[in-house]
């Protein structure tokens, strides 16, 4: 079975990015069981980032993150989403039989919206673009959170009324929703967000790290008094590291008190620098050597844009492209 994701290149990845979904996505590509394709999405981040150096650095960054943290070429199809430019060709047929009221009712652009988000097109329009990313590909499940549950079901939509306008052609998709998808506090206990400026950023530098897992929350205990582990956000995202022996051995600590919240803090960034220890520098080595990676998309993108091509090509006939 084909399972298709896309992964925006926002910015540094942090320990939220990871656990919720870049985890979950490698293990599904080792598992070895269905064939995965994986693309930077690139021109969906064009909605809100509107700074071309930026953004193709951050493209850089994010393919260079992906390879280190376990995203494997030679287990799944890996590329950049502007690379098969026919994603854009299908969004523009696709959009001929979009009813407006649809993109109207999309829950993601209202809430970007309320949130201060400019309302351009692209973010009015991005379910469209989403669509043409599935159904390009036949993707048949789609990894998303429960956020995006609604653009899958666009995309099945607009598979379905091409389908009944043209002939059975496109395949209809269905949301992949991870069970038990870990949720990662921030450093103020809240839900891990760039937004929310609280998170621990995997490839930081070391003293960029530490600073961050110095300013995680706690409460004013003195040193000496056992601590309640149930409520302490350095536990919350500690576990995360540690199977249950580990987590029982760091609760009996939190217990039986004489240790302060900052040596819990020195343990978070032992535990994250252990973690990724080897993704950091794997990171490192891609980021000085573009041309190696620049090689690995473009693998990518010549697997994606021989399906691509022969897809649009049955596409252009049925849809009356001369």
């Amino acid at each position: 079975m084909r399972i298709l994701t896309g992964l925006q290149p926002s910015g540094k990845l942090h320990l939220g990015n990871y656990f919720a979904s870049i985890k979950p996505m490698v293990e599904l590509q080792n598992a070895g069981q269905n064939e995965m394709f994986i693309f930077i999405a690139n021109y969906h981040a064009m909605s809100s980032a509107n700074k071309g150096a930026e953004l193709q650095n951050s493209t850089f960054e994010a393919a260079c993150a992906f390879l280190a943290l376990g995203i494997d070429p030679a287990k799944c199809v890996f590329w950049v989403q502007s690379d098969v430019k026919e994603v854009l060709e299908l969004y523009w047929i696709l959009s001929g039989i979009t009813p407006m009221g649809l993109l109207e009712r999309a829950h993601a652009y209202k809430d970007k919206v309320a949130k201060g988000i400019e309302a351009n097109h692209a973010l009015f329009s991005y379910p469209v673009l989403m669509a043409a990313d599935i159904l390009l590909y036949d993707a048949k499940l789609i990894p998303v959170g429960k956020d995006q549950i609604q653009h899958v079901e666009i995309a099945r939509d607009l598979a379905l009324k091409f389908n009944n306008n043209f002939g059975e052609i496109l395949t209809l998709p269905e949301a992949k929703i991870a069970e038990n998808v870990a949720v990662v506090p921030g450093t103020d206990g809240a839900k891990m967000s760039k937004s929310y400026k609280n998170t621990i950023d995997i490839f930081s530098t070391d003293k960029q790290l530490k600073k961050q897992c110095n300013l995680v929350v706690t409460d004013s205990t003195p040193l000496e008094a056992p601590k309640k582990w149930q409520d302490c956000n350095i536990f919350n995202i500690a576990k995360l590291f540690l199977d249950e022996s580990g987590q029982a051995e760091l609760k009996a600590r939190y217990e039986r008190g004489g240790e302060g919240y900052g040596h819990f803090k020195a343990y978070l960034n032992e535990l994250v620098l252990d973690y990724f220890g080897g993704a950091r520098s794997k990171y490192e080595y891609f980021i000085t050597h573009k041309s190696e990676v620049r090689d690995i998309l473009d693998i990518g993108a010549k697997k994606a844009s021989e399906l691509a091509n022969a897809k649009m090509a049955k596409i252009r006939d049925l849809a009356g492209v001369f």
